[in-house]
């Protein structure tokens, strides 16, 4: 009987032991220490996120941008060359702010740069047709709102996934564009369209900053005070819970689709007005360049997030950069490099803002 109670004690001491681990630490302590720091790690996301979306994130590159190219140029800081960045940016503004709203809705739209540049080449054979302003311009909105209808279309009805169908049209529509002129530049008389793209008003500003405007402030209204613009946001959170909420999901994106379409159509025919002249080999990249001005203004690329004026501050800094690499004589291989930089960092913050990234 002495023997098994000591044996019945030492086997209790010893589960004691186990239990409470070796030098009287939890076995348990180590996971919980692991909890501990990804909860750490999730909540600094969350502090990014919620930096980024507030804006400050974006002023402070911009600021830092403005701080780096003063230094390395003395024309930087001059006052023509800040409307030469207005004007460059009018057009990726356009096209961004609405691209904005295909990408809330949960979209993609990859033919905006080849739009504008079939639009900026039937403003061009209108006007040396004979044709009017108002009719070079209407030329190059029907463009676009072809190409926004078809993408819309393709996405809703026959189901083609986003991504494919846009950059299918991205490729149709820069054919058409070389088809049509033999892959040359169209010029058209200089007096034409003059008003829409070298027009200055108001202290000098280009009456293309203020069209730009224009549309950042109905795109804002329409997303923040419109029942179409809640529809976009609940379309891209959760597009079977807004389907079931009685949102009819197909006709809010192809919707989307059709606005970036019209922006882009009109964009081309303020670049064709800035130029002088349609060209097929016009806009190439701006499709990227929005992408990225869209996702560094605090919009998901998995949709129901975005903030307009956070697009533009994000054109606003893709267009400083190109500037001031213009300016400090960088080759063009390396601003290649740059945009893509620029790309990849948009899609990491989107990743980290989202707790997603590694």
């Amino acid at each position: 009987m002495g023997r098994e109670s000591e044996v019945v004690s030492r086997k209790s001491e010893v589960g004691s032991r186990e239990s409470s681990g070796v030098g009287g630490q939890s076995p348990t302590a180590a996971p919980a220490s692991s909890d501990d720091s990804r909860l750490t790690t999730h909540d600094s996301r969350l502090r990014l996120g919620a930096l980024w979306d507030a804006g400050i994130g974006l002023l402070v590159v911009y600021a830092v941008i403005v701080l780096v190219f003063s230094q390395l140029s003395p024309f930087f800081l001059s006052k023509n060359n800040f409307l030469n960045i207005l004007v460059g940016v009018s057009i990726l503004g356009i096209v961004a702010a609405t691209q904005t709203m295909v990408i809330i809705a949960r979209g993609f739209d990859l033919s905006v740069g080849s739009t504008v540049a079939l639009a900026g080449v039937v403003t061009a054979e209108i006007l040396t047709a004979g044709g009017s302003d108002p009719l070079a311009v209407a030329g190059a909105i029907g463009v676009g709102l072809a190409v926004g209808l078809a993408n819309g279309l393709l996405i809703t009805v026959i189901r083609v996934n986003p991504l494919i169908t846009t950059l299918a049209t991205l490729s149709i529509v820069r054919g058409i564009a070389y088809v049509w002129t033999d892959a040359l530049t169209q010029v058209f008389p200089g007096p034409n369209l003059r008003w829409l793209g070298t027009g200055r008003v108001f202290w000098d500003i280009p009456v293309s900053v203020l069209i730009m405007l224009a549309v950042f402030v109905a795109v804002w209204l329409t997303l923040r005070f419109t029942t179409f613009g809640r529809s976009l946001f609940a379309v891209g959170g959760n597009p079977r819970a807004a389907l079931l909420a009685g949102i009819d999901v197909g006709r809010v994106q192809l919707a989307a689709y059709v606005i970036s379409g019209l922006s882009a159509g009109f964009a081309g025919a303020i670049l064709a007005a800035q130029l002088s002249a349609g060209s097929p080999q016009a806009a190439m990249g701006l499709e990227l360049n929005a992408v990225a001005a869209v996702v560094l203004g605090g919009a998901s690329l998995a949709g129901g997030r975005g903030r307009v004026w956070g697009t533009l501050l994000g054109a606003l800094i893709m267009e400083t950069l190109r500037n001031g690499l213009v300016l400090t004589d960088v080759s063009s291989f390396y601003q290649m490099i740059a945009w893509g930089v620029v790309l990849l960092l948009a899609v990491v913050i989107d990743q980290l803002r989202r707790g997603e990234g590694s």
